[in-house]
């Protein structure tokens, strides 16, 4: 653990320390600045630190029962930053754009994995493609791009990850309403002008600059890579239903599966025969004479 952790002099050559203008903070992030300069608020690297620690055991403990975690960031200019070290902790990605509904609306995320699968598998030589006009296969082949744009860092995604990670919690918001919603535990890095009362686990930090994101990216991906070595291996199927669930104003959170169960379970109304609903408005005597007609 001890080469994983960065030092206060890392952190502070990162530029970490550096937080947004004064007249753009959040009150709630008071507890972790340390004083005011030139108009800028300086961040607590000391507490930064300890954050860090805090975040380090979460994404430890999750990689350890079996789980995965999601790195989200969606900058351009630490999209790529992001990506390769969560490609590189054996973690999932979304760099592009935060999908509504991604989390609390996962069973239909995961057909739209499973098309860009099944495109991606026809486009290949030999592939069902070459079956279809070059017209077809155009428009085939503009929708897997699509697709695989805003869904590839999720392609190994069969259930609901255990962990998110986030650079810049304010931009990311519908991310970490959706991770509430379903208590999805969430690791950010809060710059002074987010809510901390939000995240799991909150890391002050400049979230804008490069070197300073990549120094805590790296620190929480060296973390999950470690623990993954040490994790034992768990069969995963991909049909599986197990953490594909949706979330509702109404009923809340509940499994994918549930609704079609009651929907299922709902008794079938028997509609009756015309001469049954003729021989009743008759009067008893007719009703018994449809009966034994109609046996």
């Amino acid at each position: 653990m001890p080469d994983m952790q960065p030092t206060v002099e890392q952190l502070l050559a990162a530029g970490v320390h550096f937080g947004h203008q004064t007249r753009r903070w959040n009150p709630k992030m008071r507890r972790f600045i340390f004083a005011e300069r030139n108009g800028i608020h300086i961040i607590d690297l000391q507490k930064t630190l300890r954050q860090i620690e805090i975040a380090q055991k979460l994404a430890r403990d999750v990689i350890m029962r079996g789980d995965n975690v999601l790195f989200v960031c969606t900058k351009p200019q630490l999209a790529q930053i992001v990506r390769s070290e969560a490609e590189r902790s054996g973690s999932m990605y979304i760099t592009e754009r935060w999908l509504g509904g991604l989390l609390t609306n996962f069973t239909t995320v995961k057909k739209q994995i499973r098309r860009m699968k099944d495109l991606e598998a026809g486009s290949e030589a030999g592939g069902e493609f070459e079956n279809y006009t070059k017209k077809e296969q155009l428009m085939l082949t503009r929708e897997a791009d699509k697709l695989k744009k805003y869904l590839i860092g999720i392609k190994s995604m069969t259930r609901l990850p255990g962990l998110l990670f986030i650079v810049d919690s304010k931009k990311e918001r519908i991310a970490v309403n959706e991770a509430n919603k379903l208590n999805i535990p969430i690791v950010a890095i809060a710059d002074t002008n987010a809510d901390p009362d939000l995240i799991t686990v909150p890391i002050a930090g400049n979230d804008d600059a490069i070197r300073s994101v990549e120094l805590i990216t790296k620190a929480i991906a060296d973390t999950i890579a470690e623990a993954r070595r040490e994790a034992p291996v768990r069969e995963e199927s991909e049909e599986g239903t197990e953490g594909a669930m949706t979330y509702s104003s109404e009923r809340g959170t509940e499994a994918a599966g549930d609704r079609d169960e009651r929907r299922r379970r709902r008794p079938r109304r028997r509609r009756a025969k015309p001469e049954a609903i003729a021989a009743h408005l008759k009067g008893p005597d007719a009703e018994a004479g449809a009966d034994e007609a109609g046996e």
